[in-house]
């Protein structure tokens, strides 16, 4: 026995660390097949989805609800808003030849229309598409990006996606993870379908359609006013008819012909107006779920809002867009980060495609690039062009003319070295060295006042100058110089290992 493990028999040897590691630590212990809580039968695991588990229907039940005016209304709006915002690749630590690949890649890509597909995920819950792969040179890379029809695909058992082919009868195929990524809201592992915001609209959509065809039965009823006819007691049944049809004309047109023994007398339907109300009631409370639902607020279907809150109201709210936005984000860089794999191999950083509000980065931008700019860093009009959406002849890009290497503007380094230098000047004491230089001149200062003319005053200069103490003042001198060295030194070990 020793530190690392023990001899069980005299050719086996177990590892301590071996022993603690269990062989099924990668391996799932709570699973569908083992658990008893509900019965998994095939391959096929239903949409938990209450509404469509009570409907007993698909997913398809939620497409005819974008018909509804509120409803499809709605959706472009939820669109609209992530469409609205500022996309871009960000390299971020990924190399500069995969970042330039990707940029080129998505360039030819009709991301407008994938944006506008993956959006259909929040709605449904979940939104297969489908990778086109084409051959471009060496490489390999997704020529279009296609949203299938979700009802086509189903979940297994084990959370994988598979599709409804008639080949492969009830268990469905296998989906290809190279050729399928999903986009999705909310999945889980008790949920691999997500969460679609449609079926909050279900209900409210059916009861404002019902209610609506009450409203117009309603409306037909009591909106006009009651024509009422009256003929003699003894009138025959084909007189009463012929002034039922002339009442009917009347209705339509304002223009009847009756019997002159008969009259007509003409009621407006008093006291309704509280039964109408029921039907408005009805229709807004319908109205206000299904723009909480979709809109994250239900500021447009309040009575008493004003023009500033209808405006508000008809905007998404920033946390629903935020998410939408992320749905499209990691979906992208799914497909991105399997084009890397392919082309670069799996332990190269892929850059990600991100959404972002501009509003909310230029300040902090424009902040960084100014400090930036002022230490020496100098940026390529073809940034200034990205990050501020300039356009071409907006930078004056004339090349400064050429400097002399002895006038040349510092770089960033250089103007740092300068100020460490200075601040080590700055910190010998200038009383001192003021004392120092005074004694070191003050010999030559009484000679020269003691001359009579120029040729005295160098004689005179030749006898003083091995009087001169300028010990102290060489001493701080050769401080300076070591200080300069040493500085020196360390910038260019720096250089060296940079």
């Amino acid at each position: 026995m020793n530190k690392k493990g023990v001899w069980v028999s005299p050719t086996e040897f177990v590892n301590f660390a071996d022993a603690q590691r269990s062989a099924t630590l990668d391996q799932h212990i709570a699973t569908r097949g083992r658990s008893s809580a509900g019965g998994f039968s095939g391959a096929n695991l239903p949409n938990p989805d209450p509404i469509l588990k009570a409907l007993g229907k698909d997913i398809t039940v939620y497409r005819d609800l974008r018909s509804a005016a509120l409803v499809g209304g709605n959706v472009r709006r939820r669109k609209a808003s992530v469409l609205s915002l500022e996309r871009g690749l960000k390299r971020g630590d990924a190399p500069t030849k995969v970042e330039r690949f990707i940029r080129d890649w998505l360039a030819g890509l009709d991301l407008d229309r994938i944006i506008r597909e993956l959006l259909d995920a929040p709605l449904f819950g979940y939104q297969p598409v489908e990778l086109m792969w084409k051959p471009v040179g060496m490489n390999l890379v997704p020529e279009d990006l296609l949203g299938k029809p979700a009802e086509w695909f189903f979940y297994d058992k084990d959370n994988e996606l598979r599709f409804r082919s008639k080949e492969a009868g009830q268990d469905g195929e296998l989906c290809d993870p190279q050729r399928f990524i999903v986009a999705r809201q909310d999945a889980t592992y008790a949920n691999p379908y997500g969460f679609p915001d449609l079926s909050m609209c279900f209900w409210p959509t059916t009861f404002m359609k019902g209610g609506l065809k009450f409203w117009v039965q309603f409306t037909e009823k009591y909106g006009s006013p009651w024509v009422i006819g009256k003929h003699p007691r003894g009138a025959a049944d084909g007189e009463t008819d012929l002034l039922l049809d002339s009442l009917e004309a009347m209705v339509q047109d304002a223009v009847a012909a009756i019997p002159d023994d008969s009259s007509v007398q003409i009621i407006e339907a008093a006291g309704k107006a509280g039964s109408a109300e029921v039907y408005r009631e009805l229709l807004e409370y319908c109205r206000s779920e299904i723009n909480v639902a979709m809109l994250g607020q239900n500021q447009t279907t309040e009575k008493d809002s004003n023009r500033a809150s209808s405006v508000a109201g008809a905007e998404v709210t920033k946390d629903i867009r935020d998410g939408d936005a992320g749905i499209v984000a990691a979906s992208l860089n799914a497909c991105i980060r399997l084009v890397v794999d392919l082309n670069f191999g799996t332990d190269v950083v892929a850059p990600l495609y991100e959404l972002w509000e501009q509003e909310e980065i230029d300040k902090t931008l424009a902040q960084r690039d100014k400090a930036l700019t002022e230490s020496g860093v100098k940026f390529t009009s073809a940034y200034w062009k990205r990050t501020y959406n300039l356009q071409d002849g907006d930078l004056d890009e004339t090349p400064a003319p050429a400097e002399s290497p002895e006038f040349a503007e510092p770089t960033l380094k250089p103007i740092l070295d300068q100020v460490a230098l200075d601040q080590a000047i700055n910190s010998l004491p200038a009383e001192v060295l003021q004392q120092q230089a005074e004694q070191a001149v003050a010999p030559f200062i009484e000679a020269l006042q003691r001359a009579r003319d120029g040729s005295e005053a160098l004689g005179l200069l030749a006898e003083t100058f091995p009087q001169m103490d300028t010990e102290a003042l060489q001493q701080q001198l050769t401080n300076l110089l070591f200080i300069a060295d040493t500085w020196g030194r360390l910038s260019a070990s720096a250089d060296l290992e940079g």
